[in-house]
């Protein structure tokens, strides 16, 4: 059986690396920087697909109660903040140096955990996180590429990831399983982000979009909604199968796939400055996911 959650970790790595290069060369190459329309097409793709697989009987989902759907919408709040904030950031900044502020979403979560359980932390997972903490604050300005409003961008999906991370782990409610907290945020996403495409002036913006024509662009868009999706799945699928810290390891191992391969795809423009922040944050990573699993009984 051993093999098989080996193959599942792979498949997620896969489409974890296939869905940011996706997403990057959307927005960064052919420069489709309407995240309202482009998150709320991936958003409407995934709630359908969602929707029909469970109708289908491919997938296990329950009805959704009304009470249970308001309970959630924090969470869905903050996934709106999530995907939103990490396209606009996506756009701006590569992606080793976005995987490496968007750790600090670990820096996020961990205070919060520390005000609400004041619980004593154990000294390699606070070496972690300040390390974690310092490669992000030092990286702007070694950055060779730096863009203010890419990364003030990253720092609400940061807070954003971190924040719905803790939202997780304390939903007290077991009535909805990780495919329907999706649904929801799926759901939720389309709605409000329909209601802010003109007010955003994206929507007015993506008329007037010279690729919008493209079949590059259309393929594009399609592929990034299906790996969305595929993603979904394929962490759904990873979690059933093993414990929460072994997940940790494989989104770890997908994120220094993602950069090491990135370079021979994005054209990119590295200092050793920002490349020492970039391998501290992910060293710190690595040492945060080994302490959380030696923490972990048996």
């Amino acid at each position: 059986m051993q093999w098989r959650r080996h193959i599942s970790g792979l498949a997620f790595s896969v489409v974890f690396v296939l869905s940011y290069f996706t997403n990057k060369f959307v927005l960064s190459e052919l420069k489709f920087t309407y995240p309202t329309l482009f998150q709320g097409w991936q958003t409407f793709i995934g709630a359908v697909l969602l929707l029909l697989s469970g109708k289908l009987g491919w997938v296990e989902m329950s009805r959704i109660t009304r009470s249970a759907a308001l309970s959630w919408l924090p969470g869905s709040f903050l996934f709106v903040g999530n995907i939103y904030a990490g396209s606009r950031a996506l756009s701006r900044i590569d992606i080793p140096q976005f995987f490496t502020l968007q750790n600090s979403s670990h820096v996020v979560s961990y205070v919060i955990f520390k005000v609400v359980h004041r619980e004593k932390t154990q000294r390699l997972k606070m070496i972690s996180i300040c390390l974690i903490l310092l490669s992000a604050i030092y990286l702007p300005s070694y950055d060779p590429q730096f863009d203010y409003s890419g990364y003030m961008w990253a720092f609400w999906h940061l807070f954003c990831v971190g924040a719905y991370r803790v939202f997780q782990v304390h939903y007290k409610s077991t009535n909805l399983s990780d495919l329907e907290q999706q649904c929801i945020n799926y759901l939720f996403s389309v709605l409000l982000l329909a209601l802010a495409a003109h007010p955003t002036g994206d929507l007015t913006g993506a008329m007037e979009f010279p690729s919008l024509q493209s079949h590059t662009f259309h393929c594009g868009c399609c592929a990034s909604a299906l790996l969305g999706f595929l993603l979904l799945l394929a962490t759904v699928r990873l979690k059933s199968g093993l414990s929460l810290e072994y997940l940790g390891v494989w989104i770890f191992l997908s994120k220094v796939t993602a950069m090491f391969l990135s370079p021979f795809i994005f054209s990119m423009d590295v200092n050793l400055q920002s490349l020492f922040c970039v391998i501290v944050s992910h060293v710190a990573e690595a040492l945060l996911v080994y302490s959380e699993r030696d923490s972990q009984p048996g």
